[in-house]
């Protein structure tokens, strides 16, 4: 069994509109964009990265907006609601402020005794609140979200499967422990980690596969220390089965990745160098900073992609 993997790094998701989704997450949710970036396999496309102050592994919400892109069809082989921490005593406050600002899908319920709030995104991602004690993360409350009720980070990830026994054990191998289980759902937690330390597994099993398409999770990606760790665990991985890429340098992380049994792309990804490497930590998300690779194509992206505020 795997010990280095420490919680989620970063998930990653599809897009329709480049200025809807950044005004969602930095206005709406109160999130600071941390990186204005590109897609290293199609630069014409951003990839924005939001989260706290120093975009810290375990807060890191990331995407690919396609212009235009088709809607996703939720279904089984993806990642279902990706959830978010808050103060447990801010989720009136939060519903409210969705609702003012014209949130669709809002909705409550309770999961393993943890009140949430549901609600959807601008391409009807689904995202919940947690209401969390003791998550002493620090959060950023430089877009008009008082630090009272601002997101932590990450609580957890869901994952709609069919069958959780493949999935289920590789979560083991990797280091989670199953915690608790409530109907159709099964919780892992992995010990000490970081605050971003949950997958729930949903089991569907008359459920139709899910198309991938704007509104759904392209990835999600866990955290270890260094590449020293990264490579304890691709070295792993492989001498289990699993199908393991190559190291690939992401400039904010190095990254590998596998396909789970349940068809849910998993990265690991390393904590360093992080998103300072390349701006001030002052001035995160603000210039349009470009993959070595695609250094020559800046003034055509700089023509050609959507404005940001």
């Amino acid at each position: 069994m795997l010990n280095q993997i420490k919680g989620l790094h970063h998930v990653t998701s599809l897009a329709s509109s480049a200025s809807k989704n950044n005004a969602f997450f930095t206005d709406v949710l109160g999130l600071r964009r941390i990186k204005k970036t590109v897609n290293f396999d199609a630069p014409d496309v951003y990839h924005l990265y939001y989260g706290d102050e120093a975009g810290t592994p375990g807060t890191v919400m990331t995407y690919f907006p396609f212009p235009m892109a088709g809607r996703g069809r939720p279904g089984t082989g993806e990642v279902g609601t990706t959830s978010f921490s808050v103060p447990k005593d801010s989720l009136g406050a939060w519903t409210e402020r969705l609702a003012e600002m014209g949130v669709e899908g809002l909705d409550a319920d309770t999961r393993f005794g943890e009140d949430r709030v549901l609600f959807q995104g601008p391409d009807g991602d689904a995202f919940a609140l947690v209401g969390t004690d003791g998550d002493d993360r620090t959060p950023w409350d430089g877009n008009g979200v008082s630090q009272d009720m601002a997101i932590r980070g990450f609580h957890s990830a869901d994952m709609r499967l069919r069958d959780e026994g493949a999935s289920a054990e590789l979560l083991k191998f990797m280091g989670y422990e199953e915690i608790d289980r409530q109907d159709n759902v099964i919780r892992f937690r992995v010990p000490g980690g970081n605050e971003a330390n949950v997958i729930d597994i949903e089991t569907l099993p008359g459920a139709a596969h899910a198309n991938q398409g704007a509104g759904s999770v392209h990835h999600i990606a866990f955290a270890v220390e260094n590449r020293a760790r990264q490579l304890e665990v691709r070295e792993a991985l492989m001498d289990t089965g699993y199908q393991v890429t190559p190291v690939i340098d992401r400039d904010y992380f190095w990254a590998i990745y596998f396909r789970t049994p349940g068809g849910v792309l998993f990265e690991v990804a390393t904590n360093e160098p992080g998103f300072a490497t390349d701006e001030d930590t002052a001035h995160l998300g603000e210039a349009l900073k470009l993959p070595s690779q695609h250094a020559h194509l800046r003034e055509a992206l700089e023509r050609t992609l959507e404005p940001l505020a």
